[in-house]
């Protein structure tokens, strides 16, 4: 669990493009205009309903991409982020980890649900394999898709990429890099492509450069990529931690990157 004290929550913005910066905006005025279908999108694991939010491009046969929502649940932030990526031609299901209806409006909250999850790893994949059988029913190859998080949910991203699900890359948003006692990078079939605040007082530049030891020394393809003066949680448009700077960038490296997975 990182620490709580070091967290930011996305509840201070109401509105998602009202409170992001002049620069992401022009980065979505210059996304076409090609019309998008969303839905919320209900499955079960465990005999529990999970609810995510799926965001469709308007384009055959798209590349499908898996997003995990940070420790406060799916929020807009979330669904505003897959709509981003559905306007750039990808099929996006925003997935539920706590689940249908679970929504946490505190810290401790927060804490409780994602401890329980780092606690019982088993259950944590089983709750991905759920969200992308959710996403092959909807009709997308699942196996070439790419699985990527937000804090919490970057470190769900590299929990997937170590059980060995085949799929092309995972790419963690300011997430957390620690390998879990028993785990390792051996069965990683896909790239990891990582982006981390160098001033993130949540995770260390050490615990970051230990995972591209570890990276290196399973031969598993990264990139690894750090922000001066970014804090933790850089990308939270309208947050009190988001950083422009960090934020643009990295999106237009994951938009490029992305580009490249899939010409």
């Amino acid at each position: 669990m990182l620490p709580t004290s070091n967290f930011s929550s996305k509840k201070p913005y109401r509105s998602l493009l009202a409170g992001a910066s002049m620069g992401l905006l022009a980065l979505t005025i210059s996304q076409t205009a090609a019309a998008i279908t969303t839905k919320n999108v209900t499955y079960t694991v465990d005999n529990q309903a999970y609810e995510g939010y799926y965001a469709k491009a308007d384009k055959p046969n798209a590349p499908f991409i898996l997003l995990i929502h940070d420790w406060d649940g799916l929020t807009d932030y979330e669904r505003k982020r897959a709509d981003m990526l559905a306007n750039e031609g990808y099929n996006v299901l925003a997935a539920d980890m706590f689940g249908q209806g679970i929504r946490p409006t505190s810290v401790e909250e927060n804490k409780r649900l994602t401890g329980e999850l780092y606690d019982d790893r088993n259950k944590m994949r089983r709750i991905l394999q759920g969200a992308l059988n959710a996403g092959r029913l909807e009709g997308n190859d699942v196996r070439n898709g790419t699985t990527m998080g937000y804090c919490f949910g970057g470190t769900v991203a590299l929990e997937l990429a170590r059980s060995g699900f085949p799929q092309k890359a995972f790419v963690p948003f300011h997430g957390a890099f620690d390998t879990p006692t028993g785990q390792s990078y051996d069965k990683t079939t896909g790239e990891i492509l990582v982006f981390h605040g160098s001033a993130d007082q949540s995770v260390s530049l050490e615990s970051f450069a230990t995972l591209g030891k570890t990276l290196e020394a399973a031969k598993v393809p990264h990139e690894m990529v750090t922000y001066s003066g970014a804090p933790h949680a850089f990308s939270v448009f309208g947050s009190e931690r988001y950083d422009a700077r960090a934020d643009e960038r990295s999106w237009k490296r994951y938009l490029d990157f992305l580009a490249d997975e899939y010409k």
